[in-house]
């Protein structure tokens, strides 16, 4: 099995919640739907830590992944969503067991 996996943290600035999960629920339907490379988008809310959001995204690989940086819809989450973000990590790895 193979593939990259992205991981990233959001902390978001206080009151943007809302807005940031239509903007990001948008991004991760339309990253299924219209990449073929894109396996996995999940957005995850850490229990007890409110204003923070954890993506998990699997692509076939790294040029699926920049398929996805320079998608239209990327770029229009990542532009509205950026005054909504106090932090961002990005963790890159390989997928190297698929349970």
């Amino acid at each position: 099995m193979s593939g990259l996996v992205i991981i990233v943290d959001f902390r978001l600035k206080p009151g943007t919640h809302a807005a940031f999960r239509a903007l990001m629920d948008e991004n991760a339907r339309a990253s299924m739907r219209m990449e073929p490379g894109c396996r996995r988008f999940d957005v995850i809310e850490p229990h007890g830590e409110p204003g923070r959001i954890l993506l998990y995204e699997i692509y076939d690989d790294e040029a699926a992944f920049q398929a996805h940086c320079r998608s239209a819809h990327f770029a229009s989450f990542d532009a509205e969503s950026a005054p909504l973000v106090e932090t961002k990590t990005v963790i890159r790895g390989d997928l190297v067991c698929e349970g």
